[in-house]
């Protein structure tokens, strides 16, 4: 798949089948992808934990509060993403610019992953309605938790959906 392909073949799933667990080799290459992410002074200010088994479940017990993703508990995998300290040209640039280059950089990370999750024909969520304290025990962090992205194989009748994003005139201006 070229970028433009996965692009139009990603999408947040809400329909994992719990019966096929993610292949290692799979694994494997979305962290190796998510390594090269671009990130503010090459400081990758963050810090992936992979779950699977009975720390997924927790997990996904974590991010379903006031009856919110549901679908989390059908997927093998959970991939959280907390903060980690700044290099210090980024930390000094985050003061002295008032930019959260580490939000930023999260972010940035976290297309990297569902990008390739999508290439390797996965399905992704990221989630940031969770509970901080819940996963920071499961997962033994000590840096804020700032996303979640659920990970696995969407069921058979999970279709693509067509993309609802505004027009590119709306979005997009040039400015010689």
């Amino acid at each position: 798949m070229n970028f433009t392909q996965i692009a139009e073949n990603r999408q947040s799933c809400r329909s994992y089948d719990p019966t096929k667990p993610v292949e290692q080799e799979k694994l494997d290459r979305i962290l190796a992808s998510a390594r090269l992410a671009p990130s503010a002074c090459n400081g990758q200010p963050y810090h992936i934990t992979v779950c699977k088994g009975k720390a997924a479940a927790d997990v996904a017990k974590a991010v379903q509060g006031m009856g919110m993703n549901k679908f989390a508990s059908d997927a093998p995998v959970m991939l959280v993403l907390s903060e980690k300290p700044y290099v210090a040209t980024a930390g000094l640039g985050a003061k002295l610019k008032g930019i959260d280059y580490r939000s930023i950089d999260i972010g940035i990370l976290s297309a990297y992953i569902t990008a390739e999750a999508t290439a390797q024909g996965l399905g992704t969520c990221i989630l940031g309605w969770l509970d901080d304290d819940a996963i920071r025990k499961i997962c033994h962090l000590d840096g804020a938790v700032r996303l979640v992205i659920t990970l696995g194989y969407a069921k058979e009748d999970d279709k693509l959906r067509s993309k609802k994003r505004k027009d590119l005139d709306t979005l997009v201006s040039t400015v010689e």
